[in-house]
C-alpha cells in the first residue's frame, strides 16, 4: 500500500507538471498571437508606407559644376503648401532667391552681424535640377551661422497620390572660402544629421506630422566632403515625415 504522504507528492508532481505545461503553451500561444497579430502586420505597414520614390532617388546632389554636393537625409511626404505651412509654423522661413540685392544685403548682414531670416542659399542639384524649394533659419542675429534645407519634389506618387519631397538639411557655421572653388560660400557642420533630426523634431513640436519612419541603408557612404569641400559624416538612415491632413489636400 502507498502511504499518505507518497500519495501527496504524486499530486504535487501532477500538478505542477500540468501548471508547466500550461504556462508552455501560454507562451507558444501568446508568442504566436504577438507574431501573427503585431509583428508581422506592422512589418508590413511599415513596408506598404515607404515611399515608391525612396528606392530610385539619387543620395547625394551636386553643384552646377558636377562636384557632389550635400548629401540626402530627410523627406517629406505632402503637397507644396503643406511644406510651407508646416514649415513656416515651426519657424522655418523660405530662402530669398540668389539676386544682386540680396547678395548685397547678406554681405552687410554678415559684417554689420544682423539677421537675415530668409537669406539666398547656393543651388544645387538633384535629378539634373536645381532644388525646389529652400527654407532656413536663422541663429541668433549672425547670418553666418543658419539651419537651412532644400527641398527636390519627386515625380513618383504613392498609392494615395501624395508625393514625396528629398531634403538635404545642414547647418552653416561660417562664411568663408570654398575648399574647392574659392568662391565665398557657406561651410556647413560635419553632423548632418543633428540637422536632420532636428528639422524633424521642430515639425513634431508644432505637431505638423502625423508620422516618422526610418529608410536604414539609404546613404551607402557614411563619410564625405560636400560642393564646398567641407567634411560631412551620417549614420546612413534616411528620416521621412508625413505632413498632416494629407487627405484634404489631394
Amino acid at each position: 500500500m502507498f502511504s499518505k504522504s507518497s500519495v501527496n507528492e504524486k499530486a504535487i508532481l501532477r500538478w505542477f507538471r500540468i501548471s508547466v505545461a500550461v504556462r508552455l503553451i501560454a507562451i507558444v500561444l501568446f508568442t504566436y498571437l504577438l507574431i501573427a497579430y503585431l509583428l508581422l502586420p506592422l512589418d508590413w505597414f511599415q513596408y506598404e508606407r515607404r515611399h515608391p520614390a525612396i528606392d530610385t532617388v539619387p543620395t547625394l546632389t551636386h553643384t552646377t559644376l558636377g562636384i557632389p554636393g550635400d548629401p540626402i537625409n530627410v523627406g517629406l511626404v505632402g503637397t507644396e503648401t503643406q511644406i510651407h505651412t508646416a514649415l513656416l509654423a515651426a519657424k522655418w522661413y523660405p530662402a530669398d532667391p540668389i539676386t544682386l540685392k540680396s547678395s548685397l544685403k547678406i554681405a552687410t548682414d554678415t559684417i554689420l552681424k544682423r539677421s537675415y531670416h530668409d537669406a539666398p542659399v547656393s543651388s544645387l542639384y538633384l535629378w539634373g535640377r536645381k532644388q525646389d524649394l529652400a527654407f532656413e533659419q536663422p541663429v541668433a542675429d549672425d547670418p553666418r551661422r543658419r539651419h537651412h534645407v532644400r527641398f527636390w519634389k519627386s515625380e513618383k506618387l504613392d498609392s494615395h497620390d501624395n508625393p514625396i519631397w528629398f531634403g538635404a538639411a545642414t547647418y552653416d557655421t561660417n562664411v568663408g572660402l570654398s575648399h574647392t572653388t574659392g568662391e565665398v560660400t557657406h561651410h556647413i557642420a560635419p553632423d548632418v544629421d543633428a540637422e536632420r533630426d532636428k528639422l524633424i523634431d521642430d515639425l513634431l513640436r508644432v505637431i505638423q506630422l502625423t508620422n516618422v519612419y526610418w529608410i536604414d541603408g539609404f546613404q551607402k557612404i557614411r563619410q564625405g566632403k560636400n560642393g564646398g569641400g567641407d567634411s560631412y559624416e551620417t549614420d546612413g538612415r534616411l528620416r521621412v515625415g508625413v505632413l498632416a491632413n494629407l487627405p484634404e489636400n489631394k
